[in-house]
């Protein structure tokens, strides 16, 4: 019995920032911000989208293909939750209209908890194969306005649906995973926005990588050149080639030269979205999937999942026959092309006109007939929002 990705799906904010503005905003090269860190624009957050909204409307795109009544959980992961106590989940399963008789749970592990849902989805399925589980991440990067982050800032989120039909790919039995404690990003409590040591969270990213890499060979008996491409954790598109040029001279001169052009495959939409926490490998994989020629069933890919703090681990997925109908690459696409680029007076002022203060009642600026979820404010200190039936 195979396990696997059914379904999958993006989705991010309508406004964007082009990083070139940015950098003569802050007195930086521009080359700087789009060669070094490997970034052309960010998605910018409206104050009636988080990261409910998101991930309701990632899974929107194909929730109703799917029989609902199989889906008997519902894992959403996170690092930028709306609410302390009650999970974002639990908002999502009523939004996309699931049954009452379903897990519904929130999981916070920095930029890993994506991966922690997908393999907890994996081994519910296995022990229950006429069940299917949806896996949600979504989060919003957000440092703060004039911060060295600043150019790593970015939204949106990933919808999967594991299943016993993967009509994308297998998760293979093959991960490798591990845990140092680091201080290299963090966001206190009573913070709106992240802290971190950017040099050394690239170091730690590294390593981990190396790491587990080395294991991972143990433990497969495979090689570099048993791959057809990678997906990466990006905060900064950068970061994947750091990574992957480390080992890279492992492979064949032709097997490099292939790595490097699906390498580039897997940051495009990275490189136009931002950061986007919990979903960001899986953004690259679909980038990688969407953006590469030549990938046939039966392929290999490498994944590598970072949390900073830090948590990591590598595994690999087969894809199967017919995989590219489950892709929405035209859909995407024009998705980031329809969205608004701001001007830097515009980006400053949505940046931060955030609706965080539940203590008032107030609205957000939610435009109607969108036909998407939306956060629509506070009343009584409890969020409100309006979901497209």
């Amino acid at each position: 019995m195979s396990v696997g990705i059914e379904e999958i799906a993006f989705y991010t904010p309508a406004l964007s920032l082009d990083m070139v503005a940015l950098a003569k905003a802050r007195d930086e090269e521009p080359d700087k911000y789009t060669i070094g860190i490997g970034q052309t624009t960010q998605s910018v957050v409206p104050n009636y989208e988080d990261v409910v909204t998101m991930g309701v409307n990632a899974a929107k795109n194909f929730i109703d293909r799917v029989d609902r009544e199989s889906i008997d959980m519902l894992l959403f992961a996170t690092e930028s939750g709306v609410d302390n106590s009650k999970s974002g989940a639990i908002f999502a399963k009523n939004f996309l209209g699931l049954k009452d008789g379903i897990r519904a749970i929130e999981l916070k592990q920095a930029c890993y908890a994506g991966t922690f849902a997908l393999m907890q989805a994996k081994d519910f399925v296995t022990l229950h194969p006429d069940k299917k589980v949806l896996v949600i991440a979504s989060d919003i990067a957000r440092y703060g306005l004039k911060t060295p982050g600043e150019v790593t800032q970015g939204a949106g989120a990933v919808a999967m649906l594991v299943s016993t039909e993967p009509k994308l790919a297998v998760i293979n039995d093959d991960t490798v995973y591990m845990v140092k404690d680091e201080p290299d990003f963090w966001r206190p409590i009573d913070s709106d926005i992240a802290l971190v040591d950017g040099h050394q969270s690239t170091d730690v990213y590294k390593d981990m990588f190396l790491e587990l890499w080395g294991r991972y060979k143990q433990e497969s008996g495979l090689s570099l050149n048993d791959f057809a491409g990678w997906a990466f954790h990006m905060p900064y598109t950068k970061m994947a080639k750091k990574a992957l040029d480390q080992i890279l001279p492992e492979a064949s001169e032709e097997g490099q030269a292939l790595l490097k052009e699906r390498l580039a495959a897997s940051q495009y939409y990275n490189r136009h979205v931002g950061n986007l926490y919990t979903g960001s490998l899986y953004l690259s994989l679909l980038s990688l999937l969407d953006q590469s020629t030549g990938l046939v069933a039966g392929d290999r890919l490498g994944l590598f999942s970072f949390g900073s703090g830090a948590e990591a681990e590598l595994f690999s997925l087969t894809l199967q026959e017919g995989f590219e109908k489950v892709l929405s690459k035209q859909a995407t696409e024009a998705m980031l092309a329809a969205r608004k680029p701001l001007s830097m007076s515009e980006y400053e002022a949505v940046f931060l006109d955030q609706r965080f203060d539940s203590k008032n009642t107030q609205k957000t600026d939610a435009p109607a007939g969108t036909g998407r979820c939306q956060f629509t404010g506070w009343q009584d200190q409890y969020r409100q929002y309006r979901i497209a039936k």
